[in-house]
């Protein structure tokens, strides 16, 4: 029989995380919280990497403000060109109907 997979929102995996680290024994605080200290253990690590970015949920990427600030830039990079692009070719097709293209 398959068993149901537990979710914790975000939340809880800060205030079990902030609880660990206040009173320093991480798999008593796992133990009265009902969940595994491996599992609390993970949180600690995506905590300390992360900081305020970790437990994005929803399968989102983990990203430090400065990962998420350089995909940005790459998106709106993407983007120019994109445009740019468009640009030139429609500069081509009405040079073109224009019969001022010097590619004739």
């Amino acid at each position: 029989m398959k068993q149901d997979r537990k979710k914790y929102d975000k939340e809880f995996k800060r205030k079990a995380v902030e609880l660990s680290y206040a009173r320093g024994n991480a798999s008593e605080i796992a133990e009265e919280l009902g969940i595994d200290s491996g599992l609390l253990y993970r949180w600690r690590k995506e905590f300390n990497k992360y900081d305020g970015n970790s437990f994005p949920g929803h399968g989102s990427p983990k990203m430090t403000d400065l990962e998420r600030e350089v995909s940005q830039l790459r998106k709106e990079l993407r983007d120019a060109r994109m445009e740019r692009d468009i640009l030139k070719k429609a500069i081509s097709i009405f040079s073109v109907s224009d019969g001022k293209s010097t590619n004739l």
